[in-house]
């Protein structure tokens, strides 16, 4: 898998972050990263395809990396409120997460932004 466009260019401009090697993130799973001072929870979807977004549920803080996911939603563990891991948009009425471009590049994972 490539480096995404917008990861490149923040790699470059030195405000991406190498946060693990992909294969410590199981398919399927979420992992939380302090990346430039925000955590970040970081998703391998079954399918290989990598998603960010802010680790914090906005509704009562709970932690998003420990969520259920699946092709497109995570599920926070607390309350049950469901986000879209490529939008962040709440399907449950509560304010969306921040999503952060995420990108593999020679084994890493890498986020940008911060």
């Amino acid at each position: 898998m490539s480096a995404e466009p917008q990861v490149v260019a923040d790699l470059v401009a030195g405000s991406a972050t190498a946060v693990c090697r992909v294969e410590e993130i199981p398919p399927g799973e979420g992992r939380a990263f302090a990346v430039a001072g925000e955590q970040v929870a970081v998703f391998r979807l079954r399918t290989g395809v990598l998603r960010a977004v802010s680790a914090v549920c906005p509704h009562r803080g709970g932690p998003i990396a420990d969520g259920q996911t699946d092709a497109q939603v995570v599920v926070c563990p607390l309350h049950a409120h469901v986000f879209d891991l490529a939008t962040g948009a709440c399907r449950t009425g509560q304010p969306p997460l921040r999503t952060f471009p995420v990108a593999e590049a020679d084994g890493w994972v890498l986020v940008g932004g911060g």
